[in-house]
């Protein structure tokens, strides 16, 4: 188990050794034109060079391990880059920029451009995980309301009047929904609108038709539920959470679970965050919860997963205002 106290997170060359051991395993690779021909790749030792720079001689471009990932181009010392990785990966509700740029000596402004590069590398590539689920297993859906929307609506989702308060249920409030596969991961969603439609969408793109599908009562799910190899319910509303049927458990428990931790997150650490932003601090939750120690992972193997994540990813100042329902 990698602690606190680990050589890597202490000084650079350490961490600049171990991050190419764990992106090199097999032999170097250009990261400009992708060349791993060891006998064409030059590692330049010279005075005027900085340690671990290379030069392929296919491309003739010169690289180090950060080129082509999340930490490219960054003036920070690479081993507070791995403590930063460590730190945030194994918080379970995860940990402020304000707790980081007292721990690495850095400013605020800085931890918290590296707070949201690496949810950056959080983020899992849905194309290549494939869709959830499948024959046999279940996938619970769910959706929730966290923190008011940046742009308050003139209209309530659900067309009823505004209250003298200015409330009518989930209306202004930022829409999340929530996937899990029984046992295994979760994907959280930051949408406009949880709606029949929406939520549509999001289950035939992400789960795969011959799962089970179980679900609270919301109406939402009523005409999808039909696409999927069945679709279970609970009524919340009459107090029902968990039904017992032929041995089966029929609940949604587990994507409310998902969703108390990405909440006690958001306020116990995070307490705010912009909305343009919310899709990344949803990727560092799900990330999370998809190697949770349920699953038989530890600190030291997360960080590692999420060190295998960095690669062709990039984050600039100029994305950062990017929202995932633009």
């Amino acid at each position: 188990m990698t602690g606190l106290d680990s050589p890597i997170f202490q000084d650079a060359d350490k961490a600049r050794e171990y991050l190419e051991a764990q992106r090199w395993a097999n032999g170097l690779v250009c990261a400009h034109c992708g060349n791993a021909d060891q006998d064409a790749i030059t590692g330049l030792k010279g005075k005027a060079h900085r340690p671990g720079l290379y030069q392929c001689d296919a491309c003739r471009d010169q690289f180090t391990v950060t080129v082509g990932t999340v930490f490219e181009r960054s003036k920070i010392a690479l081993n507070k880059w791995l403590l930063a990785t460590y730190l945030l990966s194994s918080s379970k509700k995860g940990m402020s920029a304000h707790q980081l740029h007292r721990m690495l000596g850095v400013t605020y402004k800085t931890a918290w451009f590296m707070c949201h590069r690496i949810r950056e590398a959080m983020k899992e590539d849905v194309k290549s995980a494939g869709p959830m689920g499948g024959s046999g297993k279940i996938v619970e859906a769910d959706e929730t309301y966290f923190g008011k929307t940046d742009i308050q609506p003139t209209k309530t989702t659900s067309g009823r009047p505004f209250t003298k308060s200015g409330k009518t249920g989930p209306s202004g409030k930022r829409a999340v929904v929530g996937l899990v596969e029984r046992g295994g991961k979760s994907r959280m969603f930051h949408v406009e609108r949880a709606n029949a439609a929406t939520v549509r969408e999001i289950l035939v793109r992400n789960v795969d038709r011959r799962s089970t599908l179980h679900t609270d009562e919301a109406k939402i799910y009523k005409e999808t539920g039909k696409e999927f190899r069945s679709h279970e319910f609970t009524k919340h509303s009459g107090g029902e959470y968990a039904r017992y049927e032929d041995g089966r458990v029929i609940h949604s428990n587990t994507v409310e679970s998902a969703f108390g931790v990405f909440k006690r997150g958001m306020r116990g650490v995070y307490h705010h965050c912009g909305e343009a932003h919310l899709h990344r601090y949803l990727a560092e939750f799900d990330f999370r919860f998809n190697r949770r120690t349920a699953l038989k992972v530890n600190d030291t193997e997360r960080h590692e997963q999420l060190l295998a994540m960095i690669e062709g990813k990039r984050l600039t100042y100029r994305r950062l205002d990017e929202t995932s329902i633009a």
